[in-house]
């Protein structure tokens, strides 16, 4: 019987030692001085003990008891006094002011394309959009640059090859948005009024002032009875609402072929008034979109009757807007992710 006493305390002390939480320190109190614990079970068992080693082995069963309680005690104190240095170490003044942590801000593209597709969306045009990797045609063929057309050569374009069953047919990564207008077109009757915003894609090394990927916005309509008129009292508007009522604004003839006319327009340099400075190269102008009215070939490509439909286009690139706003002058920093630059938008 004093073996097993001494087995009971020897593996009690053992096991103390390794608890590491409450749970596991009420459970052994319970194992080890509980009503059903074997210290307990080997007292109600000291009848069966002889009468000269009775006394003995009581004495040694309470003793072993107390010590067990008293181990117990110490290792919870041990503990609560351990969480207490925690909670002290760890606690939080509710009182303090909270540390200061970085808003989300939208992005200088992101804010002038929102805000370009405001100002035709209050005249009536929907914003569309289409795939970034585009078909040949789309890109290209409907919009009046055949194979051999020289105009191709303007396009440094980044080729995919789609490979099908029948063969590998050519996919491009767009070069412009102008393939949502003729997507358009094949899919609405006249009237259409579209405004498409996207990333375009070329092929070409970066520098200040040239990036392989950025953002354009485009936007035409086609309708009876469209003229140069209409496309001029739609672009002086969208130009007075994003640069200011006083801004004067130019129109030359310049080419495209997917126009016809076509011009380009530009805005009287904000800096300088127009009397030239760097910012305009000392014209006094500043160039800020392409536009012309839609060739006939493209109207009918799309199943439109250019004899009863005649429309107008525009397209314009999104970074140059907040360039010629805060001065930037280089165009990479829309896309390098350096905070130091987006926080100041």
């Amino acid at each position: 019987m004093l073996d097993q006493i001494e087995e009971v305390v020897s593996q009690a002390n053992a096991e103390l030692q390794n608890i590491s939480s409450f749970e596991e320190l009420e459970a052994w109190r319970i194992r080890y001085l509980g009503r059903k614990s074997k210290l307990t079970s080997i007292l109600r068992s000291l009848g069966d003990v002889p009468i000269s080693q009775r006394k003995m082995v009581g004495a040694r069963a309470n003793q072993v008891r107390s010590i067990l309680e008293e181990s117990y005690s110490s290792r919870k104190a041990t503990m609560e006094s351990n969480v207490a240095v925690s909670l002290e170490h760890d606690k939080i003044d509710v009182s303090l002011p909270g540390e200061p942590f970085q808003i989300g801000r939208i992005h200088p593209t992101t804010r002038a394309i929102n805000e370009i597709c405001g100002i035709f969306s209050s005249m009536g045009f929907q914003v569309a959009e289409g795939p970034e990797v585009e078909w040949e045609y789309y890109n290209f063929d409907a919009l009046n640059m055949p194979p051999d057309h020289p105009a191709r050569d303007g396009f440094a374009t980044l080729w995919v090859d789609y490979h099908t069953p029948t063969g590998t047919r050519p996919m491009l990564m767009r070069t412009h948005t102008s393939p949502v207008q003729i997507r358009s077109m094949e899919k609405t009757k006249p009237p259409i009024r579209i405004i498409s915003p996207g990333r375009v894609y070329r092929y070409e090394a970066t520098d200040a002032t040239h990036e392989w990927m950025f953002s354009q916005v485009e936007g035409f309509a086609v309708d009876t009875n469209i003229t140069m008129a209409d496309l001029k009292g739609i672009l002086f508007e969208f130009v007075r609402r994003l640069f200011g009522q006083d801004r004067k604004c130019r129109f030359r003839c310049d080419y495209f072929p997917f126009v016809e006319p076509g011009v380009e327009i530009a805005i009287d340099c904000f800096m300088c008034g127009g009397k030239g400075c760097r910012l305009c190269q000392n014209s006094g102008w500043i160039e800020i979109l392409g536009a012309g009215m839609v060739h006939p070939d493209v109207l009918r490509g799309c199943g439109i009757d250019p004899e009863v439909y005649s429309g107008f286009a525009f397209g314009m690139g999104v970074e140059r807007i907040p360039i010629l706003r805060y001065g930037i002058d280089d165009i990479r920093l829309f896309y390098s992710n350096d905070l130091k630059f987006l926080n100041q938008f």
